[in-house]
């Protein structure tokens, strides 16, 4: 059963407005920190500025990704494209990794160094013009969230939130130094690091095993199980396998049907089927098997409690 075009087109124009926005308020951001970083000369500014370069290149990826990824299926891609968006979310956590890496050895470089911060307000004033727009995109990628459910969208939006603890953390580094506590830029832009691997690590474990298609939650497959043993004439059910890739859900998976059935009765429940298992989610491809109950083997099956 195939997924209908509407709701493919509506997910498009969702995702297309959130990565439209994300690259617009990360090149945004990218100079005037820069400009605050050549000024203030901040480790936690240039952590705040790396982090939103590396926001700005993830987010153009993910940009032409989900413009991939929203294709329709095609003669050479039958299960459409939907792994572009986990695909976006990987190389996001490698540039995120990467930039972590590299944040803390300038970091560990400027404590030792006892490289002082200067033009403290300047430093201050970008760091709340930051916060204020990130926390907009923010509101608009949890609309967009609501709406789709897109994974590349998710890993985005952990991004830009993370941003607003990030600048929040580069306001008080500031602050402080100029009260002067000189080694708080140095330590917050170390613990910033750490904080941008640890979220890295998250995306791409969940962007890695969306690419060796998973399996769907268990909440979901359970929901599924006894959405198919309540289908009238259904007796059991095996082999369920089920995985995503970006907005659509495929499930897969063998009915038991008595062998008495003409092969229009038998059609026509699985047909029901598979409508009552495609309207559980919004994007959901449902294939099913009949098997007749003679050549089922019962011990892999699953079945209605009174069977």
């Amino acid at each position: 059963m195939a997924v209908s075009e509407q709701p493919q087109r509506d997910y498009a124009a969702w995702v297309m407005l959130a990565t439209r926005a994300s690259v617009t308020v990360a090149l945004l951001l990218i100079v005037v920190k820069a400009g605050a970083w050549l000024l203030t000369d901040s480790a936690s500014m240039l952590a705040s500025m790396t982090d939103s370069l590396l926001d700005g290149l993830a987010s153009l990826f993910t940009f032409f990704a989900v413009r991939y990824a929203v294709l329709p299926a095609d003669a050479e891609h039958r299960f459409g494209h939907g792994k572009a968006e986990s695909l976006a979310a990987l190389v996001q956590s490698a540039l995120i990794t990467g930039s972590a890496i590299l944040l803390a050895a300038h970091s560990f470089q400027q404590f030792y160094s006892g490289t002082e911060v200067q033009r403290h307000q300047i430093g201050i004033y970008v760091s709340l013009f930051a916060i204020v727009v990130t926390l907009a995109l923010v509101i608009l990628q949890h609309i967009v969230m609501r709406h789709t459910k897109s994974q590349a969208i998710a890993a985005d939006t952990l991004h830009f939130r993370s941003d607003i603890l990030l600048n929040g953390s580069v306001l008080l580094a500031i602050y402080l130094t100029s009260k002067g506590f000189q080694w708080a830029d140095s330590v917050f832009a170390m613990l910033i690091a750490g904080y941008l691997a640890f979220g890295a690590i998250r995306i791409g474990w969940a962007a890695f095993q969306s690419l060796m298609d998973r399996e769907l939650p268990d909440s979901e497959r359970l929901l599924i199980i006894d959405t198919l043993l309540n289908c009238p004439g259904i007796d059991g059910i095996h082999k369920l396998r089920t995985r995503s890739a970006g907005q659509t859900r495929f499930v897969q998976c063998h009915i038991e049907l008595n062998d008495d059935l003409s092969l229009e009765q038998a059609h026509d429940i699985t047909h029901e089927a598979e409508e009552r298992v495609a309207a559980l989610f919004p994007e959901t491809d449902v294939f099913l098997h009949m098997d007749p109950q003679s050549i089922v083997d019962v011990s892999n099956s699953i079945r209605k409690p009174n069977l």
